[in-house]
C-alpha cells in the first residue's frame, strides 16, 4: 500500500506547483521565472504529472487534465493512485528505477508512458511522468514509417551505387536513323506528362534504357526509379513484391514487415519489365492501384497512398495475348496510353556502326585518346548481319572482339567465325526443287520465329505450333544452333 501518512492536501512544499497567491509573494524576477515554467508545462502536448517521494501530485498539466476530464489544479496534493488509474509513479519513487516506454492502460486505451525519477544529491526527490502518445497505435504507425524509411535508405544506397555505374539519359540513346530520332522525340514528350508508357520491342533493343531516360527527363527525376522484372518473380511472391507485407503476414516474412515496390516508388517512377509475364490473377490488382493510387500491404488493414508514374515494357504481343484471354483488355488499354515501340536493330541498320563505336568506347578502360577503328570489311559484315539478339547481341560480340584485340583496329579475323563465314554461292538448278524450297522455307520460318520471340525457344515453338523437342531437332537439322545469330541467344 502506498504511504499516505501526510495529509493528501499537503504534498512536499519544496517541489509543489505554486498557486497565483503564492507567486504573488515572490520577487518579481523569480515569480516570472516560475510562471514561465508552469506555462511550459501546460503547453507540452502530452500529459505530464510530477509526484513527490510519497506519490503525492505536485504538478499536473492542463492537457493531462483535459484527457482525464478533471481539473488539473484540483489534483495537486492528491495521491497519484487516486488521480490516474493503474499508476506506478509512487513505486518508481520508492525504487528509483526509471520505466521508459511502458504500456499503461488508461480509460480503456493502451498508452505509452515514461516514469523518470528525479535525483538531488543522490536521493530521489520526485518522479516525472509523461504520456508520450495518445495511443499505442500511434507507436505502431511510427514503427511502420520507420521501417519504410529504413527500406528506402537501403534502396537509395544500392541505387546510388548502381547509378554511379550506369546512368541512362536521352543522351545515352545512340543512333542516327530517323526511327531513333523520332522515338527520342516521343520519349521526351512522354517525359513531360504523367500518363503510363508501354515500351514494346524485341529482347535486347534497349527498352529499360528508354524507361530510365524518360524518368531522368521527367519532373520525378529526383525521386526513386524502381525496377521490377515480372519474369523473375515467383507467382506466389508477386503480391508481396508489388504491395509489401505486414509482419507475420506469411511464413518466412520479415518480422518488421516490408514495403512493396509501389510504396517505395512514391514520388518517382516504377518500371515493370516483361509485364506480359504478370499472372492473370494479379492483373486486376495492378489495374486497381493504377486507378486509385492506393494499396494495401499483404496482411495489412489500412490503405497506403502512393504517387508514382508507371512505365512498362514487353517483348510479347499484348494485343494477341488479349485476344487469347491471357491478358486483361482493360489493363492493356490502361498501360498503353503512350505506346513506345522500339524497332529491332535490323530495321535501322544505319545505327549499327555508331552504336558499335559507342559500345567500344565504353569498353575501353585504357584511357587512350585514340578511338577504335573498324575496318571497312568489318563494317560491311556488321551492317549486313541480321542481329536477332539486337543491341545486346551486338554488345556481346564487340565485348568478345575487344577482349581479344592487340591493337586499335578491328580486322576481319577479330570477328567471331560465325559472323565472317564466306558468302554463299549463287544458286544452282537444284535450288528450285520442291524439297529444297520447303527446307529453305522451314529454315526461314525458324529464324523468323526466333527473331520474333527474341531468342526464346519455348515461345518460338509455341508460335510455330510445334513441340519444343521438335523445334530443337529442326534447329539442329538446319544447323541453326551453330549459326552466329543464335550463338548468344539464351534458352529461357
Amino acid at each position: 500500500m502506498p504511504n499516505r501518512s501526510r495529509n493528501r492536501n499537503q504534498p512536499d512544499p519544496s517541489i509543489t506547483q505554486l498557486t497565483p497567491q503564492e507567486m504573488a509573494g515572490l520577487p518579481a524576477a523569480l515569480a516570472r521565472k516560475v510562471w514561465m515554467y508552469q506555462l511550459i508545462l501546460d503547453h507540452i502536448h502530452n500529459g505530464v504529472a510530477v509526484v513527490d517521494t510519497n506519490g503525492y501530485v505536485t504538478h499536473f498539466n492542463e492537457p493531462y487534465g483535459r484527457f482525464l476530464g478533471v481539473d488539473p489544479k484540483a489534483q495537486i496534493g492528491r495521491h497519484v493512485t487516486e488521480v490516474v488509474e493503474n499508476s506506478r509513479m509512487h513505486l518508481v519513487a520508492q525504487t528509483g528505477r526509471p520505466e521508459i516506454n511502458y504500456t499503461h492502460r488508461i480509460k480503456g486505451q493502451d498508452m505509452v508512458v515514461q516514469r523518470i525519477p528525479i535525483y538531488e544529491n543522490g536521493q530521489v526527490i520526485a518522479v516525472f511522468g509523461q504520456v508520450t502518445f495518445k495511443d499505442v497505435r500511434d507507436v505502431s504507425r511510427l514503427a511502420r514509417k520507420l521501417s519504410l524509411l529504413e527500406s528506402k535508405v537501403k534502396f537509395y544506397e544500392n541505387e546510388l551505387i548502381s547509378l554511379r555505374a550506369t546512368r541512362y539519359t536521352m543522351d545515352s540513346i545512340k543512333g542516327v536513323s530517323a526511327a531513333i530520332r523520332d522515338l527520342k522525340n516521343e520519349a521526351l514528350m512522354a517525359a513531360a506528362n504523367q500518363a503510363p508508357v508501354l515500351i514494346s520491342g524485341e529482347s535486347g533493343t534497349g527498352k529499360e534504357l528508354f524507361a530510365q531516360a524518360i524518368h531522368d527527363a521527367s519532373p520525378r527525376r529526383l525521386h526513386p526509379f524502381i525496377r521490377l522484372n515480372c519474369a523473375a518473380i515467383p507467382r506466389d511472391l508477386f503480391e508481396a513484391e508489388l504491395f509489401g507485407y505486414e509482419r507475420g503476414a506469411f511464413t518466412g516474412a520479415r518480422s518488421e514487415g516490408k514495403p512493396g515496390k509501389f510504396e517505395l516508388a512514391h514520388g518517382g517512377t516504377i518500371f515493370l519489365d516483361e509485364v506480359g509475364e504478370l499472372p492473370l490473377e494479379m492483373q486486376p490488382k495492378l489495374l486497381r492501384i493504377l486507378e486509385e493510387k492506393e494499396l494495401e500491404r499483404v496482411g495489412g488493414t489500412h490503405l497506403i497512398k502512393s504517387d508514382f508514374r508507371l512505365i512498362t515494357a514487353t517483348n510479347q504481343n499484348l494485343e494477341r495475348m488479349v485476344a487469347e484471354g491471357r491478358f486483361r483488355k482493360d489493363l492493356f488499354y490502361r498501360l498503353n496510353v503512350i505506346p513506345l515501340p522500339v524497332p529491332p536493330l535490323r530495321e535501322r541498320r544505319e545505327d549499327i556502326i555508331p552504336l558499335a563505336r559507342h559500345l567500344l568506347a565504353q569498353m575501353d578502360q585504357t584511357g587512350a585518346e585514340e578511338a577504335f577503328v573498324i575496318h571497312p570489311e568489318v563494317e560491311e559484315i556488321l551492317v549486313n548481319y541480321s542481329w536477332p539478339g539486337n543491341v545486346r547481341e551486338l554488345a556481346n560480340v564487340l565485348e568478345r572482339v575487344h577482349s581479344g584485340m592487340s591493337g586499335r583496329v578491328i580486322h576481319l579475323e577479330d570477328l567471331p567465325f560465325s559472323l565472317r563465314k564466306p558468302p554463299k554461292s549463287r544458286p544452282g538448278p537444284g535450288r528450285w526443287r520442291l524439297k529444297d524450297a520447303l527446307a529453305r522455307a522451314e529454315r526461314e520460318a525458324l529464324r523468323q520465329a526466333l527473331a520474333e520471340t527474341g531468342g526464346n525457344k519455348a515461345a518460338a515453338a509455341d508460335l510455330l505450333g510445334i513441340h519444343r523437342t521438335l523445334l530443337y531437332k529442326k534447329l539442329k537439322r538446319h544447323g541453326l544452333e551453330l549459326d552466329g545469330g543464335l550463338a548468344a541467344i539464351e534458352d529461357v
